[in-house]
């Protein structure tokens, strides 16, 4: 069974930065696209950043300069370096795998920027 676990939440102030992890685990070979996505509160959930398995990136317009996707495939983890975090972007992230075809998610981390 895949389970997928963000990591890496919490309180900052506006400037501020957090490295998020997104772990998958199980009997998992190869994992595809994973992905950082937001919800805030009375909003959808949006795409964050994404990052292919050959390493290609792509980003929101509003993070772009600010937010870094990395990953490490031999561990199955992804992470997310929020750097200048502005109020705005207070949102549960949520991580996104794709394995095998199958779109597996987390639970979830709250990321909270205020002073």
């Amino acid at each position: 069974q895949v389970q997928v676990v963000e990591s890496g939440g919490g309180l900052v102030q506006p400037g501020g930065s957090l490295r998020l992890s997104c772990s998958a685990s199980g009997i998992i070979f190869n994992i595809g696209t994973m992905g950082w996505y937001r919800q805030a509160p009375g909003k959808q959930r949006e795409l964050v950043a994404g990052i292919g398995s050959g390493g290609i990136t792509n980003y929101a317009d509003s993070v772009k300069g600010r937010f870094t996707i990395s990953r490490d495939s031999t561990k199955k983890t992804a992470y997310l370096q929020m750097d200048s975090l502005k109020p705005e972007d207070t949102a549960v992230y949520y991580c996104k795998c794709q394995i095998y075809g199958t779109d597996y998610w987390g639970k979830g981390t709250l990321v909270t920027v205020t002073s």
